[in-house]
């Protein structure tokens, strides 16, 4: 009994350290993937963040959400929108204040509509154009509330006119002044 209930600590033992032992591991390759972004090395920092990604789970909670964000502006900045997307998606789940995230998304879910940013004679019917706008308008709106920008005021007024939003347009004001509760501009470890 003694032999059996000393073998059952000393597994739990083992299975505990290990498990420490791999956090461990997971946040050390967090600063290395850090490391390799700081210096300019996108092929190691891509290897490293697709080798995180399956243990994300082992970062503390703060540690994750700037890992998801820091991962998005890697693959936007390599031109894989799709992985980009779904990070910032990810970091705006668990920091929905966070308008940094918001106005990445706003601007990658127009990245494959022609000259969205032009005015259209008439409102357009493309039903690819309408989603993609009225996915990304609460983005940049948020974006927009917490850090006011002429182009992206723009940008959604020119966006409302083009799906024919008049409503839309004519609340964007007391919307904007809504959405300007609780901004968060740096993302914390904590």
């Amino acid at each position: 009994m003694f032999r059996q209930t000393l073998l059952i600590f000393l597994l739990l033992f083992i299975v505990a350290t290990s498990n420490a032992q791999t956090a461990d591991e997971v946040y050390d390759k967090y600063l290395d993937f850090n490391l390799a972004r700081l210096q300019g090395e996108e092929d190691k920092a891509t290897d490293l963040a697709e080798q995180l990604m399956k243990d994300t789970l082992k970062l503390k909670p703060g540690v994750r959400v700037n890992f998801y964000n820091s991962a998005a502006k890697l693959y936007e900045d390599g031109s894989q929108s799709v992985k980009a997307i779904e990070l910032y998606e990810r970091v705006i789940a668990i920091q929905p204040q966070y308008y940094v995230a918001h106005r990445a998304l706003g601007y990658l879910y127009l990245k494959n509509i022609p000259d969205v940013d032009k005015p259209l004679d008439t409102p357009s019917t493309d039903i690819n154009y309408l989603n993609a706008v009225k996915k990304s308008l609460p983005q940049l709106e948020k974006a927009q509330a917490c850090d006011p920008d002429d182009n992206t005021l723009a940008l959604i007024k020119t966006l409302y006119n083009n799906i024919g939003d008049k409503a839309g347009l004519a609340s964007l004001n007391n919307r904007l002044e809504g959405l300007k509760r609780g901004c968060i501009d740096i993302l914390s470890d904590e």
